[in-house]
């Protein structure tokens, strides 16, 4: 019979006093007992066994990882035992397997679900930002390549639009779940191939770019009821021009919709992030997606400049530069095609008095330096009231300081490398303009790798309205404070600008919150957050930031 224990009843066993032991990391078991001095400890006297550790303490040995306990394994400098406790801590290194994706030597054109080579044979370097070192040959694609691929597009275009929705629908769910699959691959060649850190490929670019496809896949049987008039029809052959900031997630937004609705599609990468889309082409062959649905061309300016005016293109979608965005409107002006542009933008992220202030400091940090600023929608200017503006620069430039920067593919990073080797010289064309017409610039102190192409984080305080840092889309790590006093002048001064793509604001007023979105024109305004995408809601601008909508049911029109 099992002993029984009397409720109440007590062990006389008593546990000695716990020893006093130093440690060389704040753990909680190897703290002094209360009244007990921290004494000096002479050398040669106490030894520590010393376990592996990520860390390292000042004098360059690795902590334990648990209480340390005297041995004969090391012996312990001169020291009092608070310094052992609290020690300078130092991140190590923690990089993703770079070999997780393979990169051929060479690429070349996915026309009618195959690779293909350019009919006039010429080929492209693509290199990685972060050590200017050579990646892959990709294929040029040249007016007759364009012509070729929008033929296979137009072939594609009667049997897969007479497919069923929920027949389109499980292609799209197979490339979502292939995806998700190929997710640390993906994650990993978008971080060699753009610069930017694989925590942002890993947790936001490739997941929401799957979670697109999964929404949309959605969508493909159910157009009757989208709102979309009475049996809507598709459009035919879409072109696609896509950027170099999100390579992966800008061929989500427009792929996505666009087969759902049953067109068929020519994509054009940037010339810098070729290497994404490529890998996208071998997922739609691996989904045994019919040829010639989705077609992906890769090239310079005048690859995408070819597809743009090509007779058998029914929509046009370009996300890029607000110049390229109205060269191509005059171009397909009269022409009766459709046109969708997502163009720049200069977005005040705006912080009244009563805003959570920490909470704030973290939406200013991922509104600006979130893919090291390359953000159409990036919170390039903050409007700070007068009140706080202080206490918010000194926890922002606190916040700075630990920031991260360096390789890409190490997980601590959290600022990567400029995309090429032009922006960089345009970030700092414009950083040298906002210095000489009396900007006062601050960036925390960071040491910047030898090879590829980096820019420290940057705030520029004193900054007029009038300034070219406060007026023209920077598009890198460059963040220009203002001042207000009062909601009115916030909204004069957040609205006095170009572009109209989107905006923030923080303050726990809900009632102040949606007077100012009523007032901003901008497409997207967040409430106390910044950044957030969801494939249920449209994105887009006013003015020069474009217009039409792709994203939530608005995407599908």
């Amino acid at each position: 019979m099992p002993r029984r224990r009397v409720r109440g009843a007590r062990s006389s066993r008593r546990l000695p006093p716990r020893p006093f032991f130093a440690s060389c990391h704040p753990c909680r078991r190897t703290r002094g007992r209360p009244g007990y001095p921290a004494p000096t400890i002479p050398a040669g006297q106490i030894r520590y066994r010393h376990y592996a550790w990520a860390a390292r303490d000042p004098c360059g040995r690795e902590p334990c990882s648990q209480c340390c306990r005297p041995s004969k394994d090391r012996v312990v400098a001169s020291a009092t035992v608070p310094d052992l406790i609290t020690p300078t801590w130092a991140y190590a290194p923690a990089p993703e397997a770079r070999d997780l994706a393979t990169i051929r030597d060479s690429y070349g054109l996915f026309i009618g679900g195959e690779f293909v080579d350019p009919a006039e044979g010429g080929s492209f370097a693509t290199i990685s930002p972060a050590t200017e070192d050579h990646l892959a040959d990709v294929a040029l694609a040249s007016a007759e390549d364009v012509d070729r691929a929008v033929k296979a597009a137009r072939k594609a275009f009667g049997p897969w639009s007479k497919l069923p929705g929920a027949e389109r629908g499980k292609y799209l769910f197979r490339i979502a779940r292939l995806i998700q699959e190929r997710a640390r691959e993906i994650a990993v060649l978008e971080s060699i191939d753009n610069g930017k850190p694989i925590k942002e490929t890993r947790d936001v670019d490739v997941p929401t770019a799957a979670a697109h496809f999964f929404y949309h896949a959605g969508w493909a049987d159910k157009l009757d009821w989208a709102g979309l008039g009475h049996a809507p029809k598709p459009v035919g052959v879409a072109g696609q021009v896509i950027p170099w900031n999100f390579p992966l997630l800008m061929l989500a937004w427009k792929i996505a919709p666009a087969l759902a609705c049953g067109n068929t599609v020519v994509l054009k990468p940037a010339e810098t992030t070729p290497l994404t889309a490529l890998l996208f082409a071998e997922i739609c062959q691996q989904a045994d997606l019919p040829a010639g649905v989705v077609n992906i061309v890769t090239g310079a300016g005048e690859t995408g400049a070819a597809l743009v005016g090509h007779s058998g293109v029914d929509k046009v979608a370009f996300t890029g530069s607000t110049g390229v965005g109205k060269a191509i409107q005059r171009e397909l002006a009269g022409t009766g095609k459709r046109l969708t542009l997502e163009l720049g933008g200069k977005a005040a992220n705006i912080v009244f008095d009563d805003a959570p202030i920490d909470q704030a400091v973290e939406g200013i940090v991922d509104g600006i330096f979130f893919n090291q600023g390359h953000v159409c929608c990036a919170g390039s200017r903050l409007l700070i009231q007068e009140s706080v503006h202080d206490l918010v620069i000194d926890k922002l430039q606190r916040r700075l300081a630990t920031l991260r920067l360096g390789d890409p593919l190490d997980k601590n990073t959290d600022i990567g490398a400029i995309n090429s080797k032009a922006q960089l010289e345009r970030i700092t064309t414009l950083v040298d303009a906002g210095v000489a017409e009396g900007a006062q610039r601050w960036s925390p102190a960071c040491e910047l790798p030898d090879k590829g192409f980096w820019f420290a984080p940057t705030v520029f305080t004193e900054v007029g309205q009038s300034s070219r840092i406060a007026q023209e889309e920077i598009f890198g790590p460059v963040l220009s404070v203002l001042t207000f006093r009062t909601a009115e002048e916030a909204v004069a001064k957040a609205n006095n600008t170009p572009y109209g793509l989107s905006a923030g604001v923080w303050s726990e007023k809900g009632s102040r919150i949606l007077w100012m979105a009523d007032q901003l024109r901008a497409g997207v305004v967040w409430a106390n957050t910044f950044n957030r995408f969801d494939p249920t809601s449209p994105f887009g601008g006013y003015k020069e930031s474009g217009f039409g909508r792709e994203g939530g049911i608005h995407g599908l029109a």
